[in-house]
């Protein structure tokens, strides 16, 4: 799209950084133009409910701040010198050279620097990733596809049955990210899958990389983020992958999930009814709970549903929210400005899960179109839920609408250990929106009766 944008939801290529620092000792070296990286990281870290540094981001990332000088001259020069000087300093497994527009609009050539690293035995990659070249979800892709080609190699895999490799979330661009590996771990541990997460702090770093091309297969649980990935596993190593494109949420999803994981691994029914039986009588206790809140506040709870979210976790949670908590959804809105070619795959999916969600799709990267669009569809005040960012405040505001964080940017919230992934992702988003009537704060009592 040419033009202007207004309420970004995303950064560009660069933000691949990111994704290195989700990298448990993952360090990476951005050949780009002073104030890049940090703005970058001032998004995709802060602008996602103030996460940290980690162990070497924000203003530990290093940078080769090119200049003029740079741009005339070249700095492939100065780029070794950061490279030699940052393995030297700093205590990393795995070192990414990303470039920025600068350098990709000069030709400074970062895979070939890497690759005369590589060649003396350094663990360094290098990527083409000038921020022109598209956003934050294009960037992480480049990143995972290129540690495979580069750092992992074409390698004789040594199968082990059950070993099976995630790709899902997007480090940050998810401001649940953490959480919600951790949670996927879990449950395919509970299964009895061994478990390359890859990132966060349930991955095992560069050991868990080098291991990718012995799985038994890939996971695919993403509308389009890792397809890619796992067409090249498939090519590099002949391993299969499972496209799950809804990402689960809640009882209903997350069984459907985990038992088409297990017939796919081969993994005895009994096994993992086991496992669903188990987690589904613990949400349905927790979920029966609220029966004497909702029969007290059955004014008060809101009906209707707005979605502004990327297809991941828009798709996810409008699915549990209208199948298991009755919301009449009217209006989707993906912003991950999927590629051409990935767009029927978020339709089909949508269309999977019923005529109102592929009615309700749209894709849209401007703000303000998103707006417009849901000033129409808000409802009368205090009828409707938001997922959004801290761009739907003012709306959710002036309609009385109760806004819980689904997308970037979140600036005004704090993300330390959250998710609404899974059976336990289902309980906590239904906590979002039910204590949402409270934060309004118009409820004056345990009644339905509500301030003048």
């Amino acid at each position: 799209m040419n033009g202007l944008i207004g309420q970004p939801r995303y950064s560009c290529t660069l933000a691949a950084q990111q994704t290195v620092l989700a990298i448990p000792k993952g360090i990476p070296i951005t050949h780009a133009g002073p104030g890049c990286s940090s703005k970058v990281f001032g998004f995709a870290a802060y602008g996602a409910g103030f996460q940290g540094e980690g162990y070497a981001g924000g203003g530990n990332v290093p940078s080769t701040n090119t200049t003029e000088q740079d741009v005339v001259f070249g700095g492939e020069r100065k780029l070794r010198d950061l490279v030699t000087s940052s393995m030297q300093i700093l205590n990393g497994d795995l070192f990414v050279i990303l470039s920025g527009c600068t350098s990709g609009i000069i030709g400074d050539d970062v895979k070939r620097i890497a690759g005369e690293f590589a060649a003396e035995g350094f663990p360094v990659v290098g990527i083409e990733s000038p921020g022109f070249s598209g956003n934050s979800y294009h960037g992480h892709e480049l990143v995972v596809d290129e540690i495979i080609r580069q750092y992992v190699g074409p390698v004789e895999p040594k199968v082990r049955p059950r070993v099976v490799n995630v790709f899902s979330v997007v480090p940050y661009q998810d401001a649940y990210w953490r959480a919600d590996l951790e949670e996927i771990k879990r449950l395919l541990e509970a299964i009895g899958l061994e478990v390359n997460i890859l990132f966060g702090y349930g991955s095992g770093g560069v050991s868990e990389w080098r291991d990718i091309p012995n799985a038994a297969f890939n996971l695919v649980l993403s509308p389009w983020v890792g397809l890619g990935v796992a067409e090249t596993l498939q090519e590099l190593y002949g391993t299969p992958y499972l496209h799950c494109p809804i990402f689960p949420v809640g009882a209903q999803a997350t069984s459907r999930f985990l038992r088409e994981v297990a017939q796919f691994a081969g993994i005895p029914h009994a096994e993992v009814e086991a496992v669903v039986a188990k987690e589904e009588k613990r949400f349905y206790d927790y979920f029966i709970s609220l029966a004497n809140f909702i029969s007290d506040m059955q004014n008060s709870i809101p009906h209707e549903l707005l979605v502004v979210a990327d297809s991941l976790y828009a798709l996810g949670t409008s699915d549990f929210l209208v199948k298991e908590l009755g919301l009449t959804l009217e209006g989707l809105h993906i912003i991950d400005n999927p590629p051409k070619n990935r767009i029927p795959v978020i339709e089909q999916a949508a269309r999977g899960l019923g005529g109102e969600f592929s009615e309700a799709l749209e894709f849209h990267i401007d703000g303000w179109e998103i707006q417009r669009h849901m000033e129409e569809k808000v409802g009368k005040p205090g009828q409707t839920v938001i997922l959004g960012s801290t761009w739907e405040s003012d709306l959710a505001k002036r309609t009385d609408s109760i806004l819980v964080h689904l997308s970037l940017p979140i600036n005004d919230d704090i993300v330390v250990n959250r998710s609404f992934f899974g059976y336990n992702g289902g309980l906590r988003l239904i906590e979002e929106i039910y204590a949402g009537i409270f934060r309004k704060g118009r409820i004056s009592t345990l009644t339905q009766v509500q301030e003048a």
